[in-house]
């Protein structure tokens, strides 16, 4: 069953070990039940407070100490923008990709603050952007822009808008509003806004619906939630007035009282007043990294159409090497050297500099790979099975070992596609190989690759190629 209102579980477990102390019996068993129960109810609340407390110094730490940092993280951006546009000059993205890396340049130096008010529906998130507008709160920043998202989440679901939650990450700081404790959902989503690594402040609207004891138990509950929290009524509720006159008579009014909103505002001034000028930088950082992986995207994809042929021109050369020249068993180290030329001209193509001496002991590597992983047995097998459905073909010696070869070179091509779209441009020649993560590229790709209607095409297409007698 999914939680919908989470139970206070530090805040309870206090208070529980609070009445246990003041209930204490006199006998030793049950002095000694009750102090493990209120140790274990203690410990329980510190270890929520020291995660807490662990979470938001990581933030601190990983702010950007200096203009260098990020500097630095726009001109890797702008790095591989220049890279696309040298190998596709034309190609549609790349002015906005430019235009986006001139705007970087100027958000290094931005003085205005980008608050970001988030949180589900009937909140109060307009509210209190009116009530800190027209107040003129001191925040500790020259200027402060405020961006309310739609709401985190509607009643007919469950799952959070991402629109919503993209708006918020986009700024400087987030301020999550809620009314009452955390949903399991709106937890969650809190959560996902702190992986971001977002400055984040937990802010309990409309505490004044509360008596005193409930809202000191929601407080509770969100500090052991996160250490950065407010509590505020951007709107109170009004108040009924009763007026006794001295000739008996008695006059009623509602009187609304002022916004509460001070706790929440001193806050904000001394973290923007400590922290406003990295918080900027931090913004800046992730617009960058967001920008870099978007041109890497773009990238990768100029560069697969160019690996594709080049992949389908030396899995048939070393499909017709190994066709020319049967053995009893497949041996994936006779196509070495075709691979080793591959793995060069892939490397050209990706920016990953090898020498022929070089790629050949990443091919011989990669055939060892093949092996360890069974891959050569699997394909070989499996292509086999197919061919038995027609019997002229099974039978031409050097068939199996022909389209298996083909296959295989297919695969170790995808795999090296993929290993070279996640790694930095290689400046010198003799980077090591990192085994581990092209093993599970091997594994990946032979996966998706083992679907039966694709090999049955592969095979088609292997007989065409290397039996264009009997294919026809």
């Amino acid at each position: 069953m999914k939680l919908q209102r989470p139970i206070l579980v530090g805040g309870l477990g206090l208070s529980f070990a609070l009445w246990l102390f003041d209930t204490l019996q006199d006998t030793f068993t049950q002095v000694t039940e009750v102090s493990l129960l209120s140790l274990v109810a203690v410990g329980g609340g510190l270890l929520l407070f020291k995660q807490n407390r662990t979470s938001i110094t990581k933030f601190e730490e990983e702010l950007p100490c200096d203009r260098a940092t990020v500097v630095s993280a726009i001109a890797k951006t702008e790095v591989l923008v220049n890279q696309l546009a040298n190998e596709a000059a034309n190609h549609q993205h790349l002015s906005s990709l430019q235009e986006k890396v001139s705007q970087l340049q100027v958000e290094i130096d931005r003085k205005e603050m980008q608050l970001a008010v988030t949180g589900g529906k009937s909140v109060g998130k307009s509210t209190l952007i009116q009530v800190l507008q027209q107040n003129h709160f001191d925040m500790g920043v020259a200027s402060l822009k405020y961006q309310e998202t739609t709401p985190l989440f509607l009643e007919v679901k469950e799952t959070p808008d991402t629109t919503a939650i993209n708006t918020a990450i986009a700024s400087d700081y987030i301020l999550f509003i809620t009314n009452g404790d955390l949903t399991n959902t709106e937890y969650q989503t809190f959560q996902q806004l702190k992986t971001a690594n977002q400055g984040t402040m937990l802010v309990f609207n409309k505490q004044d619906q509360y008596i005193t004891s409930d809202r000191e138990s929601i407080l509770l509950s969100l500090k052991q939630r996160h250490t950065n929290v407010a509590s505020a009524s951007a709107s109170p509720v009004a108040i009924k007035v009763r007026k006794h006159g001295d000739d008996g008579t008695i006059a009623e009014w509602m009187e609304q009282p002022e916004p509460d909103v001070q706790q929440l505002t001193l806050k904000l001034a001394e973290i923007f007043t400590s922290q406003g000028q990295q918080l900027i930088w931090a913004t800046t950082v992730r617009k960058a990294n967001l920008l870099k992986a978007e041109a890497q995207n773009y990238l990768n994809g100029v560069r697969k159409e160019r690996a594709n042929p080049a992949i389908e021109q030396y899995q048939w050369i070393a499909g017709a090497a190994a066709f020319a020249n049967p053995v009893p068993a497949l041996d994936i180290l006779a196509t070495a050297a075709i691979n080793a030329q591959m793995i060069v001209d892939l490397g050209g193509i990706y920016q990953q500099k090898f020498s022929l001496e070089q790629a050949k002991t990443v091919a011989a590597e990669m055939g060892a790979l093949m092996l360890k992983l069974g891959l050569v047995e699997i394909s070989t097998k499996a292509i086999s099975t197919i061919l038995k459905t027609n019997a002229v073909t099974y039978a031409v010696g050097g068939a199996i070992q022909g389209i298996s070869a083909a296959y295989l070179t297919r695969i170790a091509g995808l795999a090296l596609v993929e290993y070279f779209q996640v790694q930095e441009v290689a400046l010198e020649t003799g980077n090591g190989l990192n085994l581990e993560q092209l093993r599970q590229n091997l594994q990946r790709v032979f996966q998706q690759s083992q679907q039966m209607s694709a090999l049955q095409g592969f095979v088609s297409q292997g007989v065409k190629r290397l039996l264009p007698e009997m294919a026809a």
